[in-house]
């Protein structure tokens, strides 16, 4: 299989931490092993459980370069999310897709490697769309080099961001290169009291509108609603969208509680927490459950007994979406928490792992049982 890619090369570089997880390597590969790989550990329960060796990626870590000018920083996969966010921060610059915490304390590398994204991505996009390279160990041992570190770099068929959302499954993302954003001039949110059916309306005609919109929840009769931009293009668009306006700390904890899953919706852990991605103009759904609506009507998650999960993924394989079963109680083990992959897409994965790791020797089974 060709990967289509405009230089992937081996390197041998000579590091006491790589040389380390090459000796492991090599060693689950002659045992037929698995290697589970582990930074904070904040995502540990996404996707499939699996079970293996550690191979710790944390100590692997520090920023390597950070060109503001250039709105792009390059860091090893260890290196702490509030690291680089307090870097982003000393000059008013952010990663925009808003990558969760979940309570934890998440490495670069687990952030690309889970490839979740925060209530921003309905607006800035998700976090596939920041990677502009990484360098990976791939399961031959190599140090493998794709994209670049300036946007320009990034045409063609890029695989560092396939990496994303790979769950480390392709091997170990060594160091990433991003696109940051500056921050926002200025942000507010608006409160809106509706119904289900009457947010989503308000959302779809939204959406056609020239409004700067960078997040929206729905959850138990309540809609949110955040703007950024400049000072003047919030005020018209409060004066449009009308609304009740919310104190800037209550509406700071709301946003990130949605976005590390802290808020009341996401405590209650004996339910199955189910997350559907659909066309934004899907229906109002027949879900069980306590119900919350994001990304323009987009990402809805709900609430229901483990058991309602497999009827729930044909749902939104029905509405021309899909699901995915994103925390369990501890007493379900599901065979599947992704939707199944059509037969073209499963030849497609299935031939990245064999390139990538030929051996089976990382995170096998995280995504799917078979690779």
């Amino acid at each position: 299989m060709s990967l289509g890619v405009r230089a992937v090369e081996g390197e041998r570089l000579a590091d006491p931490i790589l040389d380390g997880w090459r000796e492991q390597l090599r060693a689950a590969a002659d045992a037929g092993t698995t290697l589970v790989i582990e930074g904070g550990r904040s995502k540990h329960f996404y996707g499939r459980p699996i079970s293996g060796e550690p191979l710790a990626a944390t100590a692997y870590r520090g920023i390597i370069a950070y060109e503001p000018t250039e709105l792009v920083i390059t860091a090893r996969c260890g290196t702490p999310l509030a690291e680089i966010d307090s870097a982003l921060a000393e000059r008013r610059q952010m990663l925009a897709f808003e990558p969760p915490r979940f309570g934890g304390s998440p490495t670069l590398g687990g952030v690309v490697a889970a490839g979740l994204s925060g209530p921003r991505r309905m607006a800035a996009g998700a976090a596939r769309d920041f990677v502009l390279g990484a360098r990976l160990l791939n399961g031959r041992g190599e140090l493998l080099n794709f994209g670049g570190q300036v946007m320009k770099n990034v045409a063609g068929y890029d695989v560092s961001r396939v990496l994303a959302g790979s769950l480390g499954c392709l091997g170990v993302l060594v160091e990433v290169s991003l696109k940051v954003l500056p921050q926002p001039p200025e942000e507010a949110s608006l409160r809106f009291e509706l119904s289900e059916s009457e947010a989503l309306e308000r959302l779809k005609g939204w959406a056609g509108q020239s409004l700067p919109i960078s997040a929206s929840a729905w959850n138990d009769g309540a809609l949110w609603l955040r703007l950024s931009g400049a000072g003047p293009a919030l005020a018209a668009a409060k004066l449009k969208l009308g609304g009740e306006m919310v104190e800037e700390r209550a509406a700071a904890a709301f946003w990130t509680g949605l976005r590390d899953q802290t808020s009341a919706f996401f405590a209650d852990a004996s339910d199955a927490l189910i997350r559907l991605a659909l066309p934004a103009a899907a229906p109002v759904l027949d879900l069980p459950g306590p119900r919350l609506i994001e990304w323009g009507g987009s990402q809805r998650w709900c609430r229901a007994e483990a058991e309602r999960w497999p009827a729930l993924r044909d749902l939104a394989r029905a509405c021309g979406g899909h699901a995915t079963l994103f925390r369990a109680p501890p007493d379900f083990v599901p065979d599947e928490v992704f939707t199944p992959l059509p037969p073209p897409l499963l030849r497609i994965h299935r031939a990245l792992k064999q390139r990538f790791d030929p051996a089976g020797v990382f995170n096998r089974g995280r995504m799917y049982p078979e690779f």
